[in-house]
């Protein structure tokens, strides 16, 4: 027999002295230890030596740094089979004595960034035998390597324990592991990208916090103090980073906004600094500066529905006023008419919403006591976009009217339902606006939110899919909101004074464009029709 086939055999007789050795298998270490030197031999003894290593790990606590460095070697080997098995067992070490899980726990968190399918499975599964075996000590090692890792580690073991760990039987995640995670998730949100963040939000939502309103409040702080509410960026609140950052903030708030979780922090923060002239012109310049001020604008609606009592509302509502006269321009004069006006609805809709929702509590602002001609103005630019509004309703009914159920379903009508929603929204509160005084009585909901009912309805009608781990970076399309822009531009050779708007509007072009991964996908109607 061979050199190798000696070794192997000697491999299993060791395995058998040990196995019977009993109460006594303390007296064997040097079998033992020749079990760990066969990790420096031929493939077949690598195996064999993966499998015993953990088998009798417990019974030899003076070789136990031997042992563990031995499997590590077994795990970096160049033989894909021999690490994979290697990976497989090494949580055997744990099985009996849990002293080295946060140590085998961190090893397994590196090991996460292979790029091998089919290795990154086996490491998940024996993440998940440790966590079985112990919990607390696993996930300390997977926090380890979230706090001193490297970038992708880092994401990675986010990644696992949002997708993985959140989902074990609660036997295994029981209130204490749950608080564990809990405390160590909070500690770590000092100091995370935005990637990260969201990841944070998203694991956090998987526990109690979300189920009680002690749970939202902290939740709802952990996002204020992530958006740095506090600060005062001046200018620089046009930033991308500062942009982006209390878009992604107010994101992750905005299901534990309610009544008693008021939004009032963030509602102070966009006013204040966002919507200021000086700012407000800045945002979004360097790239799509529409989407990016809707996207803005969105979740400043949204979040205004949960606004407690504001210090000073009356210069808040004035914030909002000003920024809304950039989408509702004054009726052309005679002269004027080759002039092209751009009403951009979706954004119209936001400040608008935001307006009749705040403006409650500052009513005599939109009255102008102190000036007649501005009053004036008002009015005269909400009759100027009712009227075109109005008229774009009664065209986009003509478009859908006699669409069947399926029909219906295509993008394009249903981008034509959104601005049917939009449009509709709009003449609603232009009509409470412009009561004198201003009333604030019609509940609108906003075209893009689905109630909370029918989306539950939604989700449990749509085929399950398997989930995709990919990172949702904050300040890149793929974090942004599938949004919806209406712009309506009429270009000038479709100027007809005589037309069903009274001669005041246009003809329009609707102009809508969804966000994609990324990428701008347009739908043109004209009239109501498809182009």
């Amino acid at each position: 027999m061979d050199n190798t086939g000696d070794r192997i055999e000697k491999l299993y007789k060791n395995y058998e002295i040990l196995s019977d050795a009993k109460e006594k298998i303390g007296e064997h270490e040097a079998e033992y230890k020749e079990i760990l030197d066969a990790v420096k031999g031929s493939a077949k003894e690598k195996r064999l030596a993966s499998q015993f290593i953990g088998k009798f790990f417990k019974h030899f606590p003076g070789l136990a740094e031997l042992a563990i460095e031995s499997q590590l070697d077994l795990c970096e080997d160049e033989d894909t089979q021999i690490r994979r098995q290697a990976i497989k067992d090494l949580p055997q070490l744990c099985r009996e004595t849990t002293e080295h899980t946060p140590r085998i726990g961190d090893i397994l968190a590196q090991l996460l960034i292979t790029e091998d399918s089919t290795e990154l499975l086996q490491v998940h599964q024996s993440l998940l035998t440790l966590a079985k075996f112990d919990a607390v000590g696993t996930l300390t090692g997977i926090f380890s390597q979230i706090v001193g890792g490297d970038e992708t580690t880092r994401f990675r073991s986010f990644q696992f324990i949002n997708n993985k760990i959140m989902k074990l039987e609660p036997q295994i995640l029981t209130k204490a592991v749950e608080d564990f995670i809990i405390a160590e998730v909070k500690k770590i949100t000092l100091d995370v990208s935005s990637d990260e963040f969201h990841l944070c939000m998203s694991i956090l939502n998987q526990t109690k916090l979300s189920k009680t309103l002690p749970g939202h409040v902290e939740l709802v702080t952990l996002a204020a103090e992530q958006a740095d509410l506090e600060s005062d960026p001046g200018v620089l609140a046009s930033d991308d980073e500062t942009v982006e950052r209390f878009i992604q903030c107010a994101t992750e708030a905005m299901p534990y906004f309610s009544s008693q979780v008021e939004s009032t922090q963030f509602v102070k923060f966009m006013c204040e600094k966002f919507l200021r002239p000086s700012v407000w012109s800045l945002i979004g310049a360097a790239d799509e500066q529409h989407q990016t001020q809707l996207r803005l604008l969105k979740v400043f609606a949204e979040m205004s529905g949960f606004c407690g009592t504001l210090e000073k509302p009356a210069e808040k509502v004035e914030a909002i006023y000003e920024v809304l006269l950039e989408y509702m321009p004054l009726p052309p004069l005679d002269a004027d008419l080759n002039e092209t006006p751009s009403f951009q609805f979706s954004h119209a809709e936001c400040l608008l919403y935001a307006l009749h929702t705040l403006g409650k509590q500052a009513v005599d602002f939109l009255t102008f006591p102190e000036n007649p001609a501005k009053l004036k103005d008002f009015r005269s630019r909400l009759q100027y976009l009712a009227r075109g509004t109005q008229g774009y309703i009664k065209k986009l009914q003509e478009a859908v009217k006699g669409k069947t159920a399926e029909e219906m379903k295509s993008e394009e009508n249903q981008i034509k339902v959104t601005a049917l929603k939009t449009t509709s929204n709009i003449s609603t509160l232009i009509r409470d606006l412009f009561h004198s005084p201003p009333s604030f009585k019609s509940v609108v909901q906003l075209s893009w939110v689905i109630p909370k009912g029918k989306k539950a309805q939604q989700q449990n009608q749509q085929p399950k899919q398997k989930q995709r781990n990919r990172p949702r970076p904050a300040t890149n399309a793929t974090l942004r909101s599938r949004s919806m822009a209406m712009i309506f531009q009429p270009t000038p050779q479709h100027i007809d004074c005589t037309n069903t708007f009274g001669g005041l509007y246009p003809e329009v072009h609707l102009v809508l464009g969804r966000m994609r991964d990324g990428v701008a996908t347009k739908v043109h109607i004209r009239a109501g029709k498809e182009i």
